[in-house]
C-alpha cells in the first residue's frame, strides 16, 4: 500500500452571513450583542471572517474537514506569539456550533493592515527580509507537542508526493498552454529532494492573501489554519509566488536554505500554480493569468531555465 494519504473529494462548505454571526455572538456572548457585525472583505475560503466592532473579528470554518484546524489554532497561537518578530491572530474567545451553524468558530483581535501584493510593498528586499526572519523565529520554537502533518492542515509539513497525482492531472490539462516538459522536471526534481528530517514548525499557507502590510511594510502574519511541525519547506513557496528575483535571493540568504530544501519549496509553488491554472483555463481568466505568471517565475529561475 501507498504511505501518501487519500486527500478525498472537496469539502462541502457551509455558507455563514452576518445575521448568523450576530445570532450567534448574542446566544454566546450577550456582552458584544451592541457590537456591529459586517463581512471581511475576500473573507476567506476555509474560513469566512467578520469584523466585530472595530477590534474584534470572527473567524468561522466553512467546512468539518477545515474545522479541524480551530482547536489547533486556539491552543498554540498563544504559545507561539510571543516568540515570533510579527504580530499573529490573538485569541479573545472560543465559539461553540448553534444558530445553525455546526461548526466550533473563533473571537480574535482585529489585525490592521492590508493584504501584500507585489505593488504595495514599498521595499522588496527589506520585505523578504523581514518575512524571512519572521520564518526564521518561528521555526526556531519548540516542537514538543506540536500538531505533526495530517487532514487539519491538508498534510502541509509532509511529503510533496501526497500532490502528486493532482499535479500530473494538472499537467495533462495544461498541455500546449505552459511547457510541461520542463514542468514535469521541476517536479521531478522537487520530489527527489531529500528532506533531512528534522522537524520544524511551518505557517504552512505564507502567502500575499496572509501577509499584511502597513505602509507597504510587512506588519502581520495571519491565517494559521495550515500551521504544524513538520518539514518547512512548503513556507518557501512565496518564494515564486509573491518576490521577485531580488527579494527571492535575498529571502533565501536569511533562511540558509540548502538546495534540497529550496528544491521542495519550488515544487510546493508548482503544484499550487498548476493546480489553479488548470483549474481556472476557461472559467476565471483573472487566476488563470496569475497562476501563469507564478510558472513564469519557477521556470525562469529554474537552474536548467538559467544555463
Amino acid at each position: 500500500m501507498s504511505d501518501v494519504p487519500d486527500l478525498g473529494p472537496l469539502p462541502d462548505r457551509v455558507t455563514v452571513d452576518a445575521e448568523q454571526v450576530r445570532l450567534l455572538v448574542r446566544e454566546q456572548f450577550p456582552h458584544w450583542a451592541d457590537l456591529l457585525v459586517r463581512p471581511v472583505a475576500k473573507g476567506g475560503w476555509d474560513n469566512m471572517t467578520f469584523h466585530l466592532g472595530d477590534e474584534l473579528s470572527v473567524r468561522l470554518p466553512t467546512a468539518a474537514e477545515y474545522a479541524l484546524a480551530v482547536d489547533k489554532e486556539q491552543r498554540w497561537l498563544g504559545v507561539l506569539a510571543p516568540q515570533l518578530p510579527l504580530p499573529i491572530p490573538a485569541l479573545v474567545a472560543n465559539g461553540r456550533p448553534g444558530a445553525d451553524y455546526p461548526f466550533e468558530w473563533s473571537v480574535y483581535r482585529w489585525l490592521e493592515g492590508e493584504t501584500a501584493s507585489a505593488d504595495r510593498i514599498a521595499d522588496p528586499v527589506r520585505f523578504a527580509l523581514d518575512l524571512a526572519g519572521f520564518l526564521v523565529a518561528l521555526q526556531s520554537v519548540d516542537i514538543t507537542d506540536g500538531p505533526r502533518p495530517g487532514k487539519h492542515n491538508w498534510f502541509r509539513g509532509a511529503t510533496l508526493r501526497t500532490y502528486d497525482e493532482q499535479a500530473q492531472h494538472a499537467l495533462t490539462a495544461l498541455n500546449g498552454h505552459i511547457d510541461v516538459e520542463l514542468a514535469r522536471e521541476i517536479w521531478k526534481t522537487a520530489l527527489d529532494a531529500r528532506w533531512d528530517g528534522v522537524e520544524r514548525w511551518f505557517h504552512g499557507d505564507i502567502a500575499q492573501g496572509n501577509l499584511l502590510l502597513n505602509d507597504g511594510e510587512l506588519a502581520a502574519v495571519i491565517d494559521f489554519g495550515t500551521c504544524g511541525v513538520g518539514d518547512p519547506a512548503c513556507d518557501l513557496a512565496v518564494a515564486w509566488t509573491l518576490l521577485a528575483a531580488d527579494g527571492r535571493q535575498a529571502f533565501r540568504e536569511r533562511l540558509r536554505v540548502d538546495e534540497a530544501t529550496w528544491a521542495r519549496g519550488r515544487g510546493w509553488a508548482l503544484w499550487k500554480a498548476l493546480a489553479t491554472c488548470a483549474g481556472a483555463l476557461g472559467r476565471d481568466e483573472e487566476q488563470a493569468a496569475s497562476a501563469l505568471c507564478v510558472l513564469d517565475e519557477i521556470f525562469a529561475e529554474y537552474p536548467v531555465c538559467a544555463d
